[in-house]
């Protein structure tokens, strides 16, 4: 399983990719809601995981654009 994370905070991305990993799922993670758009428009991901307070684009703005590109990947917002 393939999923998404995008997490601006360096702590809290750590030790969220590290609990994912240690499920043996494969991670890529983004550090803002640009990185997550242009990461999901050439990935294919199983979930996606966004932030909804990141630098450059919020994770709303983020998750309007990959629906509107057809993207249903399962997609959850988090606040941190």
């Amino acid at each position: 399983m393939r999923i998404l994370l995008a997490e601006d905070e360096d702590q809290l991305l750590r030790v969220v990719t590290m609990a994912i990993q240690s499920l043996n799922y494969t991670v890529d993670v983004a550090h803002n809601g640009q990185e997550a758009v242009d990461l999901a428009a050439t990935n294919a991901y199983d979930a996606i995981i966004l932030d909804i307070m990141m630098p450059v684009k919020d994770g709303i703005t983020a998750l309007k654009e990959i629906r509107a590109r057809g993207d249903r990947t399962y997609i959850m917002m988090a606040s941190s």
